[in-house]
């Protein structure tokens, strides 16, 4: 319990502390963000804002996690270091944050709003998706437990396994499913991060239900004294307890610098990171399902744009909302920014409050 602490403090001290030098280093290098010409006429104000801060989370997550590592076992010879988890969860947050920094400096370097084509950006993100996915089925521990399983879960696996058709068909349809949650989960972070701090805000209780969920399951742990006949066969809780902790952690230090009015912005690199960090937990965790309620306004904030786009098609140039996503749409209504951050923070905290008391509701019934 004790690293948690430690893990979770670092990561906030590095990021509080590293996000104004990166700040300086931006503005030297010139590296502010293009702002939409259709997007809000307020919007326009933040032209030249230092992006990129995702990288300061990214580091700091990183950083924090090997150096607790380092601490606990100077204090504990005999613990035991990163995790297969631990290190899948950094290697999706890392992949998917290279794959926003360069989609970030091409808009940068070319001084435009957009970054990399569509096709580069899926081929990119594919990459990274595919190989997480065969890597978190591979690396059992001692008790054969590998980091992901085949079986599609809930808030456990569900009994309902990819590989009903045998190990290939079934590693194939997984690699599938976890891209889907993958592709799914980046591009509702992406999609939220339009207002100051919204999208680190809601991040924020995201990880600290995973922080929470990593605890209870070491815990309740299949094999560990005092578990309840409803255990967790996840390979290695207490170390996502760990990193989830950390992006939380990082998440206050750098929001400390990104609430309206931001000084800098995360950009493609930090919600993209954060997207993958998100997706690893939900599928490492076994609670892939879990999670459309856990990051239930990510998910909103989706369909509201799914909906403009395909009424948009349907009814020949008719739109739902004023704009999308839908953060935007309440800003021509009148709201505040600020107004609307708080606003949608709120949603994102009742939607973890309902996934967490499903979650421990099912282990007191199971009990």
């Amino acid at each position: 319990m004790v690293s948690l602490l430690i893990g979770s403090s670092l990561a906030m001290i590095l990021a509080f502390a590293g996000t104004p030098l990166f700040i300086r280093f931006l503005v030297k290098k010139s590296y502010g963000q293009f702002v939409r010409d259709d997007g809000p006429t307020s919007h326009h104000t933040k032209r030249g804002t230092p992006t990129m801060g995702g990288a300061v989370i990214v580091a700091s997550v990183v950083a924090s996690y090997f150096l607790t590592h380092l601490i606990s076992f100077a204090i504990h010879p005999g613990s035991f270091g990163p995790s297969a988890s631990g290190l899948l969860v950094l290697f999706l947050m890392v992949g998917m944050g290279l794959v926003g920094f360069i989609d970030d400096y091409t808009k940068i370097s070319r001084q435009r709003s957009l970054g990399l084509n569509a096709k580069a950006k899926i081929i990119l993100q594919t990459l990274v998706g595919v190989t997480f996915a065969i890597l978190a089925l591979n690396f059992p521990n001692g008790q054969g437990r590998t980091p992901a399983s085949t079986e599609i879960s809930f808030i456990r696996d569900t009994g309902l396994d990819l590989a009903f058709a045998g190990t290939l068909i079934g590693a194939i349809l997984f690699i599938l499913w976890a891209n889907l949650i993958i592709t799914g989960t980046t591009n509702g972070v992406n999609l939220a991060d339009g207002l100051d701090g919204l999208a680190a805000g809601a991040s924020i209780l995201v990880f600290g239900a995973y922080f929470l969920i990593g605890i209870w399951q070491s815990n309740q742990s299949c094999g560990a004294p005092g578990s309840g006949a409803v255990c967790y066969e996840v390979r290695d809780p207490m170390d996502l307890a760990l990193l989830a902790g950390a992006m939380a952690g990082a998440l206050v230090g750098f929001l400390w610098w990104n609430t309206s009015p931001a000084k800098i912005f995360m950009g493609d690199t930090g919600s993209l990171a954060i997207g993958g960090a998100i997706a690893a937990f939900a599928i490492l965790s076994r609670t892939e399902l879990l999670l459309v309620i856990l990051a239930g306004l990510f998910v909103i904030i989706t369909l509201s744009v799914i909906i403009q786009v395909g009424y948009f098609k349907i009814s020949g140039g008719k739109r739902v909302f004023k704009m999308a996503p839908l953060q935007h749409h309440f800003e021509l209504k009148g709201w505040a920014e600020v107004t609307v951050v708080v606003r949608f923070w709120i949603v994102a905290g009742l939607c973890v409050a309902v996934a967490l008391g499903i979650f421990y509701a099912e282990w007191v019934v199971g009990n």
